[in-house]
């Protein structure tokens, strides 16, 4: 089943996690939206600078840390997605409880993991 997925703090750096994400994503078949704060290409998709509107977001993707989630905790909120992923190093137990009361599920665990062992 495709989950549009929007990955937070995408960099085409080939040695970042939200690159390797991101292709990992596009491999099993997810719609993928990159968001990041600097311009670049992963594997043809141009990572967006701002914040659009993209609708029916299933999932989301942070690998933002938590000193720098403020920034996008408003914009995350205004995407309704079912469930937000807290990749290794951006935990962040005020936002998971904040999102909980808006009914989106907070998830603590590796996008790349999730994907090699078939529970994204």
């Amino acid at each position: 089943m495709n989950k549009k997925t929007v990955v937070i703090g995408a960099s085409d750096n080939p040695e970042r996690y939200a690159y390797k994400a991101t292709i990992a994503l596009q491999k099993h078949n997810h719609e993928v939206v990159p968001i990041g704060i600097r311009t670049g290409i992963i594997n043809g998709l141009e990572i967006i600078l701002d914040k659009p509107i993209v609708p029916d977001v299933d999932t989301i993707t942070l690998y933002v840390g938590p000193q720098n989630q403020d920034a996008w905790k408003e914009y995350i909120l205004s995407l309704k997605p079912k469930r937000v992923i807290f990749n290794p190093g951006t935990e962040n137990p005020e936002f998971e409880k904040q999102l909980q009361e808006h009914s989106i599920e907070p998830v603590e665990a590796c996008t790349l993991v999730m994907l090699s062992i078939g529970n994204y």
